[in-house]
């Protein structure tokens, strides 16, 4: 029984072990990754990558995927800007744009639950269609000129904690209050596990998986929002990559890429090992195409490792029984 217990805490939160080791490693590599500056430009650089990641494991929890967060957090971006050039208050362009993301999701919750079509492809051409978009719209050039006080959110901190940060901390709270206490939290589990049997048991199943995709829209639009204040323009082009950054974080915290299983605060944890190898690489002036190779080979790893640990705990399982 010790065995068992021991084996399933490796394999469940071997995660951690594998960020201490990166800290580790980055820290001997450059004399400055251990400095106050460098953590928490680690910490500003999640903070966009995590609130999307959170909506994504919403997503993958019920079985599904979502490409489109990039994307969505791009034409936010621009959506935002553009609204408050043409003179809406910053406030109200901030609700607006949060609730157009929200509209995006909804679109791909009722086109894959009404029409039957794939999470893949109606994403995908979802991602396709916005980051489009995002270029007519735009002219291909960034829009800017904005209110300098909605770029200072990315800047200032609330004694030293960014601003974004704690915006990600408040989201993830929040998600995870939903996700561990909630019935909607308790159905969304229910769904990735069994969709047969979570709606012969009476769940609203394409209510749900509708709820989870509006929510990945929802916060994609509010990583836009981030997105732009740090980079004070809206870039047609911004949100680049951020899906594959975020699936391969909720991969590495553990999620099940056919739903039903997974812990939300191991995916902060896969958040943080991401940020850590994109400012590491970059702190040892490691080539750009370097880096994708590394992150691709991360993923690969991260749903390898899910797949046998899976195996491990089923047969763990058996013999206990």
């Amino acid at each position: 029984m010790g065995n068992k217990k021991t084996s399933t805490f490796l394999l469940d939160y071997g995660i951690v072990g594998i960020l201490i080791v990166l800290v580790i490693i980055f820290s001997f590599a450059s004399e400055n990754f251990m400095k106050v500056n460098t953590i928490f430009t680690i910490l500003k650089q999640i903070s966009i990558t995590g609130i999307i990641s959170i909506g994504m494991c919403f997503v993958i929890l019920t079985g599904g995927i979502d490409l489109s967060v990039g994307s969505i957090a791009g034409v936010s971006s621009v959506t935002a800007a553009m609204l408050m050039m043409a003179g809406v208050p910053a406030p109200l362009a901030c609700v607006a744009t949060v609730l157009i993301g929200f509209a995006y999701g909804t679109i791909n919750g009722t086109f894959i639950t009404r029409l039957g079509m794939p999470p893949l492809i109606c994403t995908l051409g979802m991602m396709t269609s916005l980051r489009g978009m995002a270029f007519i719209v735009t002219g291909g050039l960034p829009v800017f000129g904005f209110s300098q006080t909605f770029g200072d959110f990315a800047k200032n901190s609330l004694w030293v904690i960014p601003y974004p940060v704690i915006l990600l901390a408040a989201i993830f709270i929040i998600a995870r209050f939903v996700l561990s206490r909630t019935t909607v939290g308790r159905h969304i589990y229910g769904v990735g596990g069994n969709a047969e049997a979570s709606r012969l048991s009476g769940i609203n199943v394409s209510r749900i998986t509708t709820f989870a995709y509006s929510l990945s829209g929802f916060l994609s639009g509010i990583a836009g929002l981030v997105l732009l204040s740090r980079t004070n323009s809206g870039q047609p082009s911004s949100g680049q990559n951020y899906e594959m950054d975020a699936i391969t974080a909720v991969v590495l915290g553990g999620v099940s890429l056919s739903g039903g299983q997974g812990n939300i605060s191991l995916v902060l944890v896969g958040v943080l090992i991401m940020g850590i190898l994109t400012t590491g690489m970059q702190m040892c002036n490691i080539n750009d195409y370097v880096q994708q190779l590394v992150k691709g080979l991360v993923l690969i790893a991260a749903v390898a490792f899910a797949s046998i640990s899976k195996r491990i705990q089923t047969k763990l399982t058996s013999k206990a029984e």
